[in-house]
């Protein structure tokens, strides 16, 4: 018998010829999803904190360069309906990844209510879907409209035709007030706790204020990867003083211990065991005393604080009321001795003072778990800050 070799030629389907390209993989934010926060560089700040934008209602518009006829037809009708971005209600944020964007002048802010993001990295464009995390680059133009707690509301594609802008204008302008946007009025998840303090313990922590060595208190910035304390008055005047006194100290472990942790144990299940800052601050009326929207632990350096707390230690001064943009203008003002305690995550504010001095007790509760990573921080910290030893 003869046996003959096979001699036909067999194609693999596998073979480069015949393998699809690879298609981009986009991350995709749909509706109820809360965004990711950034720092980018925009028109109006070399990093802006995307964190601190809450308490309005943000359009997005993802759309890659204005060189493009499309996107300049969408940003007319921004223009065109300028007088909805009033930075109360609502706001505007372009994001362009085209340099020529800015060397040509092709986008500038309107204030207020319209700014743009300068995001030649990609970076903001990844987090939100319009670059690929994978795969071949390719821009995905979208519109992105967030509620006041930076949760996603909408989302609209950047049409060629632009036949949904009326649409998107629409939803705009039938969008509740702010504090409304879930379509009744919500709550701060904060603690309101009265009689932390007795009244004459307030005095001593008062006089000794007066009687102590002021320093103009700032805030904590992350500059290239380092957390660093600026001192920023448009966006925070305040003077504090530091407590040494040991016995002191101990007193007011003793009353946050019994009056404050066990509160924060029944209602959010936390056991915190740790107090960072021993500081009495004071906001005043010649200094127009305030706090812009913040968040306390979104750098590097405070990244361990789980709660702060703040202790109102006099009640005769007009202004100076803590507010949670994210939840509405509704701000409170304790009586004497008494606190508010909200997650450090919380976005929050202190007006400007109107009317003589707020003097407070200000203070930030974490655990165990948190001290070991605040420990491990240290290489994030300025080397003019003092390290954290657990």
């Amino acid at each position: 018998m003869t046996v003959q070799s096979d001699t036909t030629e067999h194609v693999l389907s596998d073979t480069i010829a015949d393998v699809a390209p690879p298609r981009p993989v986009y991350r995709n934010l749909l509706t109820g999803d809360p965004v990711p926060w950034f720092h980018q560089v925009s028109t109006s700040h070399p990093n802006y904190a995307f964190s601190s934008v809450g308490g309005r209602y943000v359009l997005m518009g993802f759309f890659g360069t204005a060189g493009d006829p499309v996107v300049q037809n969408a940003l007319a009708a921004i223009m065109a309906n300028r007088g909805l971005f009033d930075d109360a209600k609502i706001c505007f944020f372009g994001v362009s990844v085209d340099p020529q964007d800015r060397e040509q002048e092709r986008l500038k802010e309107y204030m207020p209510g319209q700014r743009h993001f300068w995001d030649f990295d990609g970076n903001v464009s990844r987090l939100y879907g319009a670059l690929p995390t994978s795969g071949p680059l390719a821009y995905r133009r979208f519109w992105l409209l967030l509620d006041p707690t930076l949760r996603v509301l909408k989302v609209f594609p950047i049409m060629e035709d632009g036949s949904n802008l009326a649409t998107l204008f629409a939803v705009i302008e039938s969008l509740p007030p702010p504090e409304r946007f879930a379509g009744v009025e919500i709550m701060a998840p904060v603690l309101y706790l009265p009689r932390v303090f007795e009244p004459e313990f307030c005095r001593k922590l008062i006089s000794i204020y007066e009687d102590g060595d002021h320093e103009e208190s700032g805030v904590m910035r992350e500059i290239d990867g380092v957390t660093k304390p600026v001192h920023d008055h448009s966006f925070k005047r305040r003077r504090d003083v530091t407590i040494e006194d040991r016995e002191l100290i101990k007193q007011l472990q003793a009353r946050v211990i019994r009056r404050i942790v066990p509160e924060v144990k029944k209602i959010h299940n936390f056991d915190a065991t740790r107090m960072e800052r021993y500081i009495i601050g004071c906001y005043t009326e010649e200094d127009g005393g305030h706090f812009r929207p913040h968040r306390d632990n979104v750098t590097k350096g405070t990244a361990h604080r789980r709660f702060a707390v703040t202790i109102n230690l006099n009640e005769d001064f007009e202004g100076g009321e803590l507010s949670f943009p994210e939840y509405g203008p509704r701000s409170f003002k304790p009586p004497v001795g008494g606190a508010v305690v909200f997650s450090c995550a919380l976005l929050h504010a202190v007006s400007k003072i109107t009317r003589g001095r707020r003097y407070a007790f200000l203070p930030f509760l974490y655990d165990d778990a948190a001290a070991k990573a605040r420990e491990a921080n240290n290489a994030y910290l300025d080397p003019d800050m003092e390290p954290y030893k657990a």
